[in-house]
């Protein structure tokens, strides 16, 4: 009979398994994390034993590469026999912008003066997929809906409000910046969003991701980038959910903190591992290649995207 997977391994196979189901995500979150914002090219070999880490198919992870570069996030060229990609312009700005969300977010509360950023639109039923992409983005920007077409967050989000608007051509909105009447019954911003469930999201990001924690010095290199792009697969949905309501408007042993402060311990301290692991396989295709991976930590991502920015 055969040994059964325990310890470290179990953990980290499970989150293997967890984060390969999108290789088209899963792809660009490696970029982030360690070639990011390098413009040299890749061999197309490469990035798939890099999917191939977390149990992707060869063809699997081919049709990612292709399908990435159709929606302009990559650019191929061929060298020779061999196929390269590079990040675009856009897959840059891309990564800028996740960068600079996820590692913003949850930082600590600011001040809140009681007003509140509504963002009201009517989009035709044929234009239903800027429909969709506008939910999408308001909802990566701490907006939930409050009635239909009604979106609501806490805090002057005007700037932000209006560049989505207007990148995605919706002429037919309003955004308004503002304090909420509280003579109206159900008419408080707050109850945009399900607490509870977000308690409960943070709470068992805490009970999956704490025991990796515990075996950070005892994860391989091979291990160490599993667990770390796992955590970060996971932490990125937060922003997307979590409107960041000022402290008055939170229950009270809200888990936000405690989360973030695992993830950050996850994220930072398997870095040096899972970077090697992505450098010696970055050497075998392209040894040329390999000094440039590298990583950062949530402390100096925004560093780096400052940087970035001004080469744009």
């Amino acid at each position: 009979m055969g040994s059964r997977v325990s310890g470290p391994e179990a953990r980290v196979e499970a989150e293997r398994a967890a984060v390969s189901a999108r290789p088209q995500h899963l792809l660009l979150t490696l970029l982030g994390d360690h070639w990011y914002p390098e413009r040299v090219d890749l061999p197309s070999t490469v990035l798939v034993s890099l999917l191939g880490e977390f149990g992707v198919a060869q063809a699997n992870a081919r049709a990612a590469l292709s399908r990435l570069a159709r929606r302009g996030l990559l650019l191929s060229r061929r060298d020779g026999r061999r196929t390269n990609y590079a990040l675009t312009d856009e897959g840059i700005r891309t990564l800028d912008a996740g960068t600079e969300r996820i590692f913003t977010f949850a930082r600590g509360t600011s001040t809140w003066d009681g007003r509140w950023t509504l963002v009201t639109f009517s989009v035709p039923e044929e234009q239903r997929t800027v429909r969709s992409h506008l939910r999408s983005r308001l909802g990566w920007l701490g907006f939930a809906p409050l009635f239909d077409a009604v979106y609501a967050a806490p805090g002057d989000r005007e700037h932000d409000a209006v560049a989505v608007l207007a990148e995605l051509g919706v002429q037919k909105a309003a955004v308004v910046v503002g304090r909420a009447s509280s003579a109206i019954a159900g008419g408080d911003p707050a109850r945009a969003w399900d607490l509870e469930d977000l308690r409960r999201r943070y709470e068992e990001f805490a009970a999956r991701f704490a025991p990796l924690g515990d075996l950070v010095d005892e994860l391989t290199p091979a291990q160490a980038l599993v667990a770390r792009t796992a955590a970060i697969d996971v932490w990125r949905e937060f922003p997307g959910l979590d409107p960041e309501l000022p402290q008055e408007l939170l229950p009270e042993h809200w888990p936000q903190a405690r989360a973030r402060e695992l993830f950050a311990a996850l994220y930072d301290g398997l870095a040096p591992a899972a970077t090697e692991r992505v450098r010696e396989l970055v050497h075998e295709g392209a040894p040329d290649r390999a000094p440039l991976v590298s990583f950062h930590t949530t402390c100096d991502a925004l560093d780096l995207v400052a940087r970035d920015q001004q080469k744009l």
